[in-house]
C-alpha cells in the first residue's frame, strides 16, 4: 500500500503487514459484507463491525 488505510495504530499495522493485492481482495470482501448486511458505513456500530472483520481477515480472530 502507498499509505496506511486508516490514521490509527491499526492502520499502521495493516500498512506494515498487508500487500496491495491482499488489500484489494479485502476491499472486495468488505464490499460484499456491506451489501449483504446493508451496513451504513457512517454508523459507529457498522464501523466497529468492519474493523473487527478486517482484523479477523488479516490476523485471525480479534483480540479481546
Amino acid at each position: 500500500m502507498a499509505a496506511p488505510p486508516f490514521p490509527t495504530e491499526f492502520g499502521d499495522r495493516l500498512f506494515e503487514s498487508v500487500c496491495q493485492p491482499c488489500w484489494a481482495l479485502w476491499l472486495k470482501e468488505q464490499t460484499a459484507m456491506i451489501n449483504h448486511y446493508a451496513l451504513n458505513v457512517l454508523d459507529p456500530k457498522a464501523k466497529k463491525f468492519l474493523t473487527e472483520q478486517t482484523e479477523a481477515f488479516f490476523f485471525g480472530a480479534a483480540q479481546p
